[in-house]
């Protein structure tokens, strides 16, 4: 990254099921499965179920949608019992209509549906969020802005939401406050110093990020938030990376966009605030680089996704 802020690098993307997902959802499932069972394990199979039985059964989407954690429910189930073996059909990112298997499982039948809630949950939630997605993405097409998530994700989640994000054709934001500085209002009003303004404030994050400059010369990505044009007319010298347009209408963003070409900027630009399915394709013609909705992560409903047996 340049200081002039001219740089085409982006966030890190969760696009992979590198070993942070799996982690992720290794923890997750330590958790849920003695959320489920306590001590006692599953009474109900193990009540009307033989213990030497056998079978096999398929997951169908019960609505139409949008894919995502299929890749992990071999780590869903092998938290249950590893001999418990998964196909997937209809792979992450593809779309679904009502009827469609996603994928089949077979093993011991205890242990299957000892395992069902808790791959139907996980695999409902990211089909859900992955869903509400690609609307947004579909939304957009044409305008040349692509659609963000934010940090408003469940706790504990974060990775596997923004790879359902990625399933769904969207882009990732920050992972964290580790791996990137967005310098928001609360930063400004919360300094201890009158008078610090969204330009100075890039100028000192700058100073402070070259410690964390890679091996390649790239600092962490620098973005700070603006509630007005004056506001950006001024931060713009600094060479932030991203600008984000907080709560502005599509008017003044599209002014905001000339204001950019104006100054010379290769900053980028980015709308946030309040973003919905109605509202979002006359932010992305505005003109903006990026439109960023918390609501794809905070708002998604799960899929509704079941299990059968063949």
């Amino acid at each position: 990254m340049t200081d002039t802020g001219s740089s085409p690098r982006d966030f890190r993307q969760h696009t992979e099921l590198g070993a942070h997902l799996l982690d992720e959802t290794r923890r997750l499932l330590d958790l849920a499965v003695w959320e489920d069972n306590d001590r006692r394990g599953d009474i109900t199979s193990a009540a009307l179920v033989r213990d030497s039985s056998s079978g096999r059964a398929h997951v169908t989407a019960r609505q139409p949608g949008t894919v995502a954690g299929g890749l992990l429910a071999p780590v869903v189930l092998g938290a249950v019992d590893p001999r418990l073996a998964w196909e997937q059909l209809r792979a992450d990112g593809e779309t679904v209509a009502p009827g469609d298997v996603i994928g089949r499982l077979t093993g011991p039948v205890r242990e299957m549906l000892t395992a069902e809630r808790l791959l139907l949950n996980l695999m409902g939630r990211l089909c859900g969020i992955a869903t509400l997605t690609a609307r947004f993405v579909k939304a957009v097409e044409g305008t040349g802005a692509k659609i963000y998530d934010t940090r408003k994700t469940t706790l504990g989640w974060r990775y596997l939401e923004k790879y359902a994000v990625h399933c769904g054709g969207a882009r990732n934001h920050r992972s964290g406050l580790y791996d990137a500085v967005l310098i928001k209002d609360n930063h400004l009003a919360f300094t201890g110093e009158k008078g610090l303004t969204p330009a100075d404030a890039v100028l000192r994050a700058r100073e402070y990020a070259r410690r964390y400059t890679d091996g390649a010369g790239n600092m962490p990505l620098i973005e700070v938030e603006v509630d007005s044009l004056e506001q950006l007319k001024s931060v713009l010298t600094a060479g932030p990376d991203i600008v984000l347009l907080d709560n502005m209408p599509p008017e003044m963003m599209r002014r905001a966009v000339e204001l950019r070409t104006e100054a010379g900027s290769a900053a980028q630009l980015e709308a946030s605030g309040g973003i919905s399915l109605e509202t979002v394709r006359a932010a992305a013609l505005s003109g903006v680089d990026r439109v960023s909705v918390g609501a794809l992560t905070h708002s998604a409903i799960s899929l509704d996704i079941g299990l059968d047996w063949n």
